[in-house]
């Protein structure tokens, strides 16, 4: 009986390592890049030297160092009525104080309960976090009371940027390819490492005939593309220079082709621009008539000319636009462990961009939402790298993914949505939108249609490992884009944001 017994279990354990090896996913790699055994990763660059771009430095101080913890200014408690001139005094009050040798002033801590909020609380200086104790309902609740379509928190400096007479040179690479860091100028002797900079790619005519956005199918409002309102602009900063030769920290998102145009680089400032500026755990809520009221909160977080700022552990509930907005003067901000839920307003154009992004070098990870249209989205000429990692949506009414007008680098990394990414030629939607993107990777992502197409010309567009079903999107006979094993389980790296991240912190700390 107990050998019988012994060779029962020996079947069992036999017949289940076989079982487990049969079921076991074979794991698989993209051709277009190698993960080494030391954490470091080898791109593969096509025909013309493009690679997938590296998106690993963004987000607060492009992820190098960690969101800071500030001590605590000025303690506040619910009161009776409307708590929005006491926040704003607090806020005031605490800009009034020099800032830190870092930036920093202080922490505005707000306690458990209920803070109804009748207009728009604004910050507007350095260094000055608002903080709550839970983005739950039995944490600190702000509420957008009343109406009026508004943000509830605006997070705004001034300015612009501004070139530095007498620096630009010209880029004298005849093709500068997408993912490079590093390139050849006229004359390099005005700059030095440490210098910020724009990498300047202006716009063309014969570029802009060449990807057919002079040919859109017109219906009323419909523009055509013209060339001076797609000059490019990308932050950047210099880390070496050898002779002639500069390196940039992040990486060319977009090709720079002679063909179309002379690429320059050239000094800025940006005078006024915020820094060093969060919202940590804190429940948003906008109080509304029925489903479809547009007369109430708008956004929950918004902001605008601000470089290292960040959004964490916040919940915004029943707002029309968003819970998260960075606008064109947002740069490396962080919003992360973050919700966007039940959205109240019409089902239609510029509502419910549940986390929006206009602006360059930004993260977006951990985040969900529910009853968004354009969960994850960025308008219009949005100059990465940005990322969106380990994202989800549920109940979503339209697509994720690039929305209008040549976005440039953007990873979409492991989002689940029940609904579509799509990165495609959108045509004459709105004014005429056209093409969406490029240099937009899909990595490892869940959904349930994509349509990834391929511009005519200035790059690619990817879907690798995508799971969900290939369409071919909304006008015919358009570039397939770069799709690898679709459907296929199991890939090496799970995620590309989290592999480029570990190779860039190696290279940092070898």
């Amino acid at each position: 009986m107990k050998h019988k017994f012994t060779w029962t279990v020996l079947a069992l354990l036999t017949s289940t390592v076989l079982f487990s090896f049969i079921k076991a996913p074979i794991s698989w790699k993209s051709k277009f890049l190698d993960l080494n055994k030391d954490g470091t990763i080898t791109y593969h660059p096509d025909e013309q030297g493009n690679i997938i771009p590296d998106f690993s430095l963004v987000g607060y101080h492009h992820g190098l160092i960690p969101i800071p913890k500030l001590k605590i200014f000025k303690t506040l408690k619910p009161i009776n009525g409307d708590a929005g001139t006491m926040i704003q005094q607090a806020i005031d009050e605490l800009s009034a104080l020099p800032a830190d040798k870092n930036g920093h002033r202080g922490t505005i801590l707000l306690t458990k309960g209920t803070y109804p909020i009748a207009g728009t609380i604004h910050i507007k200086s350095d260094g000055i976090v608002l903080k709550g104790e839970g983005n739950t309902a039995n944490g600190t609740k702000l509420i957008a009371t009343g109406k009026g379509s508004r943000s509830l928190l605006q997070i705004m400096g001034t300015g612009q940027v501004t070139e530095i007479p007498r620096t630009r040179v010209n880029i004298t690479d005849q093709y500068l390819p997408t993912g490079a860091k590093s390139f050849k100028v006229n004359d390099a002797k005005g700059f030095k490492m440490g210098d910020k900079i724009i990498l300047f790619r202006p716009g063309s005519s014969n570029w802009i005939k060449d990807i057919q956005m002079d040919q859109i199918i017109s219906r009323q409002g419909t523009k055509q593309w013209q060339a001076e309102d797609y000059n490019l602009s990308y932050e950047r900063e210099i880390t070496k220079i050898i002779g002639n030769t500069v390196f940039i920290d992040n990486p060319v998102v977009m090709a720079i082709d002679q063909k179309y145009s002379t690429g320059a680089i050239y000094k800025y400032s940006y005078k006024g621009r915020l820094k060093e500026v969060g919202v940590e755990n804190i429940l948003f809520e906008s109080e509304y008539a029925n489903d479809i009221d547009e007369d109430h909160g708008n956004i929950a977080i918004d902001f605008d000319h601000i470089e290292n700022g960040w959004a964490t552990n916040i919940t915004a509930r029943f707002f029309i636009y968003a819970a998260v907005s960075l606008n064109t003067g947002a740069k490396n901000i962080t919003v992360k462990d973050s919700k966007c839920l039940d959205a109240k307003s019409i089902i239609t154009g510029g509502r419910r961009y549940s986390f929006n992004n206009n602006g360059q070098q930004n993260l977006f990870m951990n985040l969900e939402t529910t009853e968004g249209r354009h969960d994850y989205v960025t308008g219009a000429k949005t100059a990465g790298p940005n990322v969106f990692y380990n994202c989800k949506s549920r109940n979503t009414h339209a697509d994720i993914g690039p929305h209008h007008r040549w976005a440039t680098g953007t990873l979409y990394d492991n989002i689940d949505t029940d609904g579509q990414i799509n990165v495609q030629d959108r045509g004459n939607w709105g004014s005429g939108h056209g093409w969406a993107g490029v240099t937009q990777v899909i990595w490892n992502c869940k959904v349930e249609s994509a349509a990834i197409q391929n511009p005519w010309a200035s790059g690619k567009n990817y879907a690798i490992g995508l799971k969900g079903k290939k369409v071919s999107g909304r006008l015919p006979g358009k570039p397939d884009g770069e799709w690898e094993a679709q459907d296929q389980q199991n890939l090496q790296p799970p995620s590309l944001f989290l592999a480029q991240l570990k190779a860039a912190h190696l290279k940092v700390t070898n």
